[in-house]
């Protein structure tokens, strides 16, 4: 088995969202990736990061989002030409995980026409409310029209042990990580937003685009006993996380 990590994009934002004592005129620019697993019994993506279009024209496709996140990336920085690195394509891909339905997790979702998409049934709902696009779910990015099957608790996907789907609220209502365990190289912990930034897990704080601090504090603490377990957290969108990965065609297996 072999995993991945693939740049899906990167992002502008005002640093004080994720760190409360950031300046309020203060940036942070952010990676966004998605994750390629290559079990024996198929091909799995662990997000898609955003839509190559929003390079262009990102209010045509997030409207007011695009002010408060701003893509700082070219087409070469997204999912399909990440992926193309691998030898693969849209094609070979037979299940894409969702780990939330936010415009930068879920952006290239429908181009992976074959796959069946797994996300929490939290999520779903939680995407489906009349304020909704308020709390960023973007249609366009996560309604797709391919099948989903919605999950409610622990999932382990192959039924090996080796891709575990580990629900982690907060963030979001459905928030999903992934602990993926390799022969040689051993458990990935796939974070995603449940750790935005290490700060939040080293310093125990939830930022501000919060949707429960309780829960995520909750996520937070299981998260670091996983980590005592020997697992490797990988941050949704931590700029050392990502220089220190290999990345593209290069692996972990």
């Amino acid at each position: 088995m072999k995993l991945h990590a693939l740049p899906a994009g990167r992002l502008r934002m005002r640093e004080s969202v994720f760190r409360p004592e950031a300046p309020r005129d203060a940036l942070i620019d952010l990676p966004v990736g998605a994750f390629l697993i290559r079990h024996p019994l198929g091909n799995v993506l662990f997000d898609t990061g955003c839509h190559p279009s929003v390079v262009e024209d990102a209010p045509a496709r997030w409207g007011g989002l695009a002010r408060l996140m701003v893509p700082i990336f070219t087409e070469s920085e997204a999912l399909p030409a990440s992926l193309a690195t691998t030898g693969l394509g849209p094609e070979d891909i037979d299940v894409v995980v969702c780990s939330h339905l936010h415009p930068d997790h879920c952006g290239c979702n429908g181009m992976f026409r074959r796959a069946t998409l797994i996300c929490h049934a939290a999520e779903r709902e939680a995407a489906r409310a009349p304020d909704a696009a308020a709390k960023g779910y973007i249609e366009a990015d996560w309604d797709q029209g391919l099948p989903v099957e919605e999950i409610t608790g622990p999932r382990d996907l192959f039924g090996d042990g080796r891709v575990l789907l580990l629900p982690m609220p907060g963030h979001t209502p459905g928030s999903v990580c992934a602990q993926v365990t390799l022969d040689r190289d051993g458990a990935f912990l796939l974070a995603s937003d449940a750790v935005s930034l290490r700060d939040h897990l080293d310093r125990d704080f939830t930022p501000r685009n919060t949707w429960n601090h309780d829960l995520a504090r909750a996520s937070l603490a299981e998260i670091r006993r996983l980590q005592s377990g020997g697992a490797r957290v990988v941050c949704g969108h931590d700029a050392r996380d990502w220089r220190d990965l290999r990345t593209g065609a290069a692996f972990y297996a």
